[in-house]
């Protein structure tokens, strides 16, 4: 490829990953020279400010035609506009959420840790425009690399590096499994273009493979469904949210798992959406029974094991592992409703996990202490934090008037609206969410009818308070008017041109 071919690409529709890189570069740099002694947050303000960037050029995207790089390997569609978007906000309050958090010991890591989140989002970012197996490995890598690391920033902490170990080793495992996966699709049909696959796919000298293409989706599958914490592949979750700092667990919770589910949306539907299973039937039918039994094993292993937890951060990772099993749910039916209810309640989690977790850094930092226990009277000490949390609460229980509500519903509506409908699945959904309600009341009893040991007020920082701020406005607002979130997605989201290759432009 020679200059002129380069310097006439578009370049332009990589301004928001371009934004990250140059921000990372330069908080790496920064770091490297600053003297040792200096404090390391203010890097935290050139990071938010990378991500406003990037946030600004996404927006002068939007309302724009699809456009891709080389040949389809990197896309900006609207699927990707939609997923960017929840992955740059989300990354966006997590680093508020970083900046008042109190390293401790681990206080000069943390210029490492602000580029190393910057990596780790522009891993997320190639996922969700990604076009090729091979991006699309690169992406994942990046991602899971970075978050390694970020795991086991408290290095002095022994469950900091018993998080990250296991995180390594798990991950590894995860990896060699998906790359195993696609290199039978690869085999299959000497294509790593997932358009280009799936047209090899609907060829009918495939046939003569079934048995090998039903194997290849099922190994694919079970490697990628370790990035969004669903049953099996789950045990990781706990013991990583625990050990890590508090803004990773965050990031692990919202912005690594709606990059999971974004890859798996990509990869599967374009590749096995036409691809023949057994006997000719299609496959993504005939392994309907299988997601289903995935989605359900996952939001009853969540809810049930979550009752026994009195570590905060052990239970909020198995609240994260059953909300993962609700978002399967619509994968299991693959109707048309798919794409938008998985995009929705994704955003709804978005804000009241992120929103939950800014008040636990308060109450834990506050407190000193990780158990349950460190809420108890708080309504006392402070009634706003409580107020907020208990929004936050609400919503991940699916209570009316709250996002999380409305995204359930829709969920719910979507495994009983397909033929045949899935009624088993919604009964499961249904009684794991009655389940949730005891772990997650349990806070709120905590909050209001415990009394706490200490009763001082607690010092609100100004970061956290807008964070807790902006999560309870939104998920209260996209709960009586969700129609304003999915307004924006129908506009923005076509599924014409995520099924079509777009060309190089």
């Amino acid at each position: 490829m020679d200059l002129h071919t380069l310097t006439s690409m578009n370049w332009g529709i990589m301004a928001p990953e371009f934004a990250i890189l140059g921000t990372a570069i330069i908080l790496s740099l920064l770091d490297l020279f600053m003297p040792r002694t200096q404090s390391r947050r203010p890097l935290g303000i050139l990071a938010i400010a990378g991500i406003a960037a990037a946030f600004i050029f996404l927006y002068l995207q939007f309302g724009h035609e699809g456009a891709s790089l080389f040949h389809d390997m990197y896309r900006l569609d609207s699927f990707s506009k939609a997923f960017k978007l929840i992955l740059l906000l989300g990354t966006g309050l997590i680093l508020v959420l970083a900046y008042d958090y109190r390293m401790g010991e681990e206080e000069e890591y943390r210029g490492e840790f602000y580029y190393l989140l910057l990596t780790a989002l522009l891993g997320a970012m190639f996922m969700a425009s990604s076009g090729d197996m091979i991006t699309l490995f690169i992406g994942l890598e990046l991602l899971s690399l970075s978050s390694y690391v970020m795991a086991g920033m408290r290095k002095r902490k022994l469950e900091s590096n018993e998080a990250a170990f296991k995180y390594v080793v798990t991950g590894g495992i995860s990896t060699a499994i998906t790359m195993f996966g696609m290199s039978y699709v690869f085999g299959l049909t000497g294509e790593t273009n997932l358009y280009a696959v799936g047209a090899a796919l609907r060829d009918t000298s495939i046939l003569q493979n079934q048995f090998l293409l039903v194997f290849a989706f099922f190994i694919t599958f079970a490697g990628l469904t370790f990035k969004i914490a669903s049953a099996p592949f789950h045990m990781w979750a706990p013991d990583v949210y625990q050990g890590s700092p508090l803004p990773v667990t965050a990031f692990l919770s919202v912005v690594s798992k709606t990059a999971g589910f974004a890859i798996i949306l990509r990869f599967f539907l374009m590749c096995f959406s036409s691809a023949p299973g057994i006997k000719g039937d299609p496959l993504l039918l005939q392994v309907q029974p299988y997601l289903a039994v995935l989605a359900g094993a996952t939001m009853i292993a969540g809810n049930v094991i979550a009752l026994r937890q009195r570590n905060i951060k052990r239970l909020f990772a198995y609240s994260s592992v059953a909300q993962a099993g609700y978002i399967l749910v619509p994968f299991v039916s693959v109707s048309a409703l798919l794409f938008e209810t998985t995009w929705f309640y994704l955003l709804a989690y978005l804000f009241m996990n992120i929103g939950a977790f800014a008040v636990i850094q308060e109450v834990t930092a506050a407190s000193g202490t990780n158990d349950i226990s460190g809420f108890a009277g708080l309504y006392k000490r402070s009634p706003w934090l409580a107020f907020a949390m208990t929004i936050f609460i609400l919503s991940l229980a699916g209570i009316p008037a709250t996002a999380g509500f409305a995204g359930k519903f829709g969920i719910f509506m979507n495994a009983l609206g397909t033929n045949p409908g899935h009624y088993i699945l919604a009964g499961i959904l249904m009684a794991a969410t009655v389940v949730s309600y005891f772990y997650y009341f349990n806070i709120i009893g905590q909050m209001f009818f415990r009394s706490g040991q200490e009763e001082r007020a607690i010092q609100h920082k100004k970061g956290l308070l807008f964070v807790t701020a902006l999560c309870a406005a939104a998920t209260v607002f996209f709960g009586i008017f969700p129609g304003t979130a999915l307004h924006f997605f129908y506009n923005e989201f076509h599924l014409t041109d995520f099924f079509q290759t777009l060309g190089q432009k």
